[in-house]
């Protein structure tokens, strides 16, 4: 059997000619400024504003016309013209009433708004964040896609040349059909995964897309560069930083300040309201221009409001606890996200101390073996698959490592 010798492809991360120029941080800029849904999230704030407004405004005065009688009536004292020849023989009743809120009731539901309003910040705070956790997340899953396209590409571009030169030995029968048919095998699963890979980019570049309103956006003009950082710093308080920013704890205690002012609200609703009125009365009695004033109110006897007290009481009790539990949780997932994180940050840092250079030499070792016919074709393959199974694994504990990071980056509920 006649050896075969072909040009020797390294197995190294290939350069990008295209420039790259478009940051995360470039990501991020253009996700603020554009992203629809944060846009439309923010009217919700206004919206509340205008209802604040309108809380504190006082209610409108009733004004009541009765007793007129439109046509001439006899056999009546008769009255000074109301107007022109008019009126001597009608008569009119006239009340103006204007209801006033006791117990301070305008101030509290003002009071009730504006903590609403918190509750609108407070989501469209925790939609940025969880959108933004979204949009790094994309970006490093996509920069694993990229790294895995450039290794599993030069195992192809491998292949390619050793089924060319095998073709050409089977035909001269220097070597067995099987090899030939055993490397194509092996080139039609490297197209494969090539293919599946290709599908995972596009939906990620989708995504990113997406969340910066960006449809022109291409791979090839992202800077994939902060993918490789590990070993990031983490606050010996992040537990006390996420008491102090994170957004799920901040929206509760926020619920519990509503369930507050709405038992305090409650309350005062037992405080009946007061209805003042100014009547003027035209010949309806001994007076003929009659003025008078009255007040109603309504006499809690059957309703002092206790049963609306009471699930206040409850919603108030439910909230509290409710914070209680995320308190609880909260340490748990900061726990376990920062063991997560050093677990991974120590596989990293044990990958990078086996010598990827060595590995590569390794390859051209083996490729002169086989041409030697020091080894075989399965053996060689077998490495091959080897070395792509341990980049592969690299570029996943990469990928895991920074969004678990992320994901701590969130419950903290600031950049760490």
């Amino acid at each position: 059997m006649k050896k075969i010798y072909y040009t020797a492809i390294p197995i190294v991360l290939a350069i990008q000619t295209q420039a790259q120029n478009i940051t995360l941080d470039n990501l991020e800029a253009a996700f603020l400024q554009k992203n629809y849904a944060l846009i439309a999230n923010k009217f919700n704030v206004d919206r509340i504003d205008a209802e604040i407004i309108q809380e504190k405004l006082w209610q409108n005065p009733t004004l009541s016309i009765s007793e007129v009688n439109l046509w001439k009536t006899y056999n009546v004292e008769e009255q000074p013209y109301l107007f022109g020849k008019y009126g001597k023989n009608q008569q009119i009743s006239v009340e103006l009433e204007q209801l006033i809120e006791t117990a301070g009731k305008r101030k509290k539901r003002v009071a009730i708004k504006e903590l609403e309003k918190n509750s609108a910040l407070f989501e469209y705070e925790e939609l940025l964040r969880e959108l933004k956790k979204e949009l790094r997340q994309t970006y490093f899953s996509l920069a694993r896609i990229q790294s895995e396209k450039k290794e599993l590409q030069n195992s192809v571009d491998l292949f390619v040349q050793m089924i060319t030169q095998y073709q050409r030995q089977a035909d001269l029968k220097n070597v067995p059909k099987a090899d030939f048919y055993r490397l194509q095998t092996e080139l039609i699963g490297l197209q494969k995964d090539q293919i599946e890979l290709e599908n995972q980019e596009i939906e990620y570049i989708n995504k990113l897309r997406l969340l910066t309103q960006n449809s022109d956006l291409n791979v090839d003009e992202i800077d994939f560069s902060r993918f490789n950082s590990h070993s990031k710093s983490i606050p010996f308080n992040a537990k006390q930083l996420a008491k102090e920013q994170n957004i799920a704890l901040k929206k509760q205690e926020n619920e519990i300040n509503l369930a507050e002012k709405q038992l305090i609200l409650e309350k005062a609703q037992r405080t009946p309201d007061l209805a003042f009125q100014v009547n003027y009365d035209r010949g309806g009695n001994i007076m003929r221009d009659f003025v008078g004033v009255g007040v109603s109110i309504d006499l809690p006897i059957f309703n002092t409001n206790k049963g609306t007290i009471k699930a206040s009481e409850i919603v108030l009790n439910q909230q509290q606890i409710t914070k209680n539990a995320l308190n609880s949780e909260l340490d748990i997932s900061i726990d376990r996200l920062q063991n997560q994180i050093n677990q991974l940050d120590k596989a990293l840092i044990q990958w990078k101390k086996l010598n990827n250079q060595e590995q590569l030499t390794m390859i051209d070792n083996y490729k002169k073996h086989l041409q030697n016919k020091q080894i075989t074709l399965l053996e060689f393959i077998d490495f091959t698959q080897a070395y792509r199974e341990s980049q592969q694994a690299y570029f996943d504990l990469l990928e895991n490592y920074q969004n678990t990071f992320e994901e701590l980056n969130y419950i903290v509920g600031q950049d760490l």
